[in-house]
């Protein structure tokens, strides 16, 4: 409104106290976050809490329909940006895309870890819901396992072993639906 200088992160003007386009900020720095895999789920989630209750269309009711608009803009990124970082592949790959890397985790592609594809082979074959809920333990376990690899091959600036463990997460993550999925047949069939 005043036309005065404003940071890409900020929402609101410093010196006229406007609300501001959401602006060219990372995820990371929306949420005053570290660029890092390794995140603190309760400081992310309080962060959104506090974006939310500061930019909520229902407190622009009665502003402007271009600060209305803003409120909006600022509400869905944020919305978008909390998804992302709360959710460890999405994460992964925002990581990799923020260092020039690829990692299209929304796309069906081929895997050929061979441990992975036996596993799934054995999720879909599985006869007894007891054996289900033993390779979804085992899955929850690997799924936690690859996530720490994850941020250690981050912290360690290794983006060739981070793309390969956020695809092994993918996967990972489609055979625990899997387990899911057969154990509520087996389940409803008993």
């Amino acid at each position: 409104s005043c036309k005065g200088p404003v940071s890409d992160a900020a929402l609101f003007c410093d010196s006229c106290s406007a609300i501001q386009p959401p602006g060219q900020a990372d995820h990371f720095t929306r949420f005053g976050q570290p660029v890092s895999f390794d995140l603190d789920p309760a400081a992310l989630e309080a962060a959104y809490f506090d974006l939310q209750r500061k930019l909520h269309p229902d407190r622009f009711a009665t502003r402007s329909g271009r600060e209305k608009a803003l409120s909006q803009s600022q509400a869905v990124a944020v919305n978008e940006a909390y998804e992302t970082l709360s959710d460890p592949l999405r994460r992964a790959a925002y990581l990799l895309s923020l260092n020039g890397r690829t990692a299209d985790v929304d796309r069906d592609s081929t895997i050929s870890d061979p441990e992975l594809l036996l596993e799934s082979m054995e999720a879909r074959e599985a006869e007894t819901v007891e054996e289900v809920v033993g390779l979804s333990r085992e899955t929850n376990g690997k799924i936690r396992s690859c996530e720490q690899e994850l941020a250690a091959a981050f912290t360690a600036g290794d983006l060739d072993q981070a793309g390969a463990l956020t695809t092994k997460l993918k996967y990972l993550g489609k055979l625990a639906g899997e387990t899911r999925a057969r154990r509520l047949k087996l389940a409803g069939r008993g």
